[in-house]
């Protein structure tokens, strides 16, 4: 039996291969895991608040051309999910 991942997390690997309406962030407290989603979650409170705390421990230039989110990969996937099913 297959583990399925949520639709909005995309893995890529090279920063030209973001789609249309989405962007890249970076998760993970060792190792940074880039996914990719859509820019509809900017407007949702609870990614916003992820997004002020991004703020204030990295700041929104990332060398690798996205966004660094301050959690845990399994919180994040938790937290897209919900964003999900809204």
């Amino acid at each position: 039996m297959a583990i399925r991942m949520p639709r909005i997390i995309k893995k890529s690997s090279t920063s030209g291969d973001v789609p249309k309406g989405h962007f890249a962030v970076y998760v993970g407290e060792k190792q940074k895991k880039r996914s990719v989603i859509p820019i509809s979650f900017l407007s949702q409170p609870l990614f916003q608040d992820l997004l002020s705390q991004a703020e204030e421990e990295f700041g929104f230039n990332h060398s690798m051309g996205g966004v660094t989110i301050p959690c845990s990969e399994d919180v994040f996937i938790d937290l897209t999910s919900r964003l999900n099913k809204i």
